[in-house]
């Protein structure tokens, strides 16, 4: 429920409470004794469904242009009257007017947004660095993202360009900003005694983010779902920040560690996946508040916002698609590393196993391939450790047998390097 109050103009109050009374709302009035521009106070209650309806019928009398309205949120109402009204007014959405208020909310002045902005780089960036990803999901918690995702949309579909351009503005540079803040901590931090040397490209949490695949879309599309639903339903976001930002911060940083360690290849797929997770964010929000039914205040600005947010949608389609190819590539090269090192593992044991090579025995297989040698064409490099006993015969052949086999499962080019270590059995009693 809501508690909306209205200061009335002065020769406006019969038109309002006539408005109220055609709505079948209860009301209050109490005159006006302040500075003489208003002749009276309405104070009246009403589901959230109806705020929207009941408000654009007192702008249409100029109301919004000549006085103060405010919409308040109630705790308990208490009363057997409320009922007709919940039966006129279904639905789940709050009002227009709230809907900016929120949005508008969510995205804070830029002085205090970049300093969130920052300070959560900062946090999430040593999460990579540490392999934590509690460290990465705290970090997440005060990353200020969900603001402009979700204001950008709302002002695309109630045609407030100043609202769009201010929440797109804040997303590209709040994301540039993030990817320059990885990028300086990672060249302070890199070869110091803070940090031991490390091939970032072997970090865990750094690599989840250049192996971008369709399953990363999903995630930013229900993230964008999530924030929406969020905010048209007047539910808590905070938590679905703490979404949106994973779907945007670490890859934007490892993004910015990629430059620190001149890895062009981490810059680029980090890149397109925050690229990717940006716009399926965007995209989703934008056209569930359009089904949600949200327009502009005045009616010939409808047909402006439904031409806007069309060519919206089909530019961030567009994008979509073609960034689609590259996660496309990356989705079928991480397929093929994942094939070709288990049946390195598998055909490797089983040849051993078969007892092809005596008794020599494999202790271990390892196999470096990874998506950037799927794409580059480059071999997989695969380790086999053998063990043998002291007298054993060892062929000078067994590393291109293996090739051979592997070669032929996968029909994937491979390289297999052989290492012996001998081993020794105790005789029994």
């Amino acid at each position: 429920m809501r508690l909306i109050q209205v200061l009335i103009p002065k020769g406006d109050r019969a038109d309002v409470l006539t408005a109220l009374d055609e709505e079948g709302i209860d009301y209050a009035v109490w005159e006006e004794t302040g500075r003489g521009d208003f002749e009276a106070l309405v104070s009246f209650p009403v589901p959230e469904p109806g705020v929207e309806p009941v408000l654009d019928k007192l702008y249409a009398a100029g109301i919004k242009e000549k006085s103060y309205t405010l919409v308040m949120p109630t705790e308990t109402v208490v009363s057997e009257r409320i009922g007709a009204l919940k039966d006129r007014y279904r639905g789940y959405r709050i009002s227009r007017d709230e809907l900016v208020a929120r949005a508008e909310d969510l995205a804070p002045a830029s002085s205090t947004f970049f300093i969130f902005l920052i300070v959560s780089t900062l946090i999430a960036t040593t999460g990579l660095l540490l392999d934590s990803a509690a460290t990465i999901i705290g970090a997440m918690v005060i990353a200020p993202l969900m603001g402009p995702a979700i204001s950008a949309s709302v002002g695309a579909v109630l045609a407030d360009s100043d609202m769009t351009s201010r929440g797109v503005r804040l997303q590209v540079t709040g994301l540039l900003a993030a990817v320059v803040t990885a990028a300086i901590l990672g060249l302070l931090l890199r070869e110091t005694v803070f940090l031991p040397p490390v091939d970032i490209r072997t970090i865990p949490q750094v690599l989840e983010r250049t192996s971008p695949n369709f399953l990363s879309l999903f995630l930013a599309l229900g993230s964008g779902v999530a924030g929406a639903v969020s905010i048209i339903r007047g539910a808590g976001s905070s938590l679905v920040g703490v979404a949106i930002a994973v779907a945007l911060i670490p890859p934007a940083a490892t993004a910015g560690l990629g430059l620190a360690w001149g890895h062009p290849g981490v810059v680029i797929t980090a890149g397109v996946l925050v690229l990717v997770n940006l716009l399926a964010i965007n995209l989703s929000a934008l056209i569930l508040l359009w089904l949600a039914g949200y327009r502009p205040e005045k009616g010939e600005q409808s047909k402006q916002a439904r031409r806007a947010v069309r060519v919206r949608i089909a530019t961030i389609v567009l994008g979509l698609v073609l960034l689609s190819v590259v996660l496309g590539a990356v989705t079928w090269a991480s397929f093929e590393v994942g094939a070709v090192t288990n049946s390195a593992h598998t055909e490797t044991e089983a040849m051993f196993d078969s007892g092809q090579f005596g008794d020599l025995t494999v202790e271990s297989v390892s196999v470096n391939y990874n998506v950037d040698e799927v794409l580059l064409k480059n071999p997989a490099s695969v380790t086999v450790v053998v063990a043998h006993s002291p007298n054993a015969q060892l062929p000078a052949d067994l590393a291109q047998h293996i090739d051979d086999r592997l070669t032929k499962t996968t029909g994937e080019d491979v390289v297999v390097d052989v290492e012996f270590v001998r081993g020794e059995s105790s005789a029994s009693n």
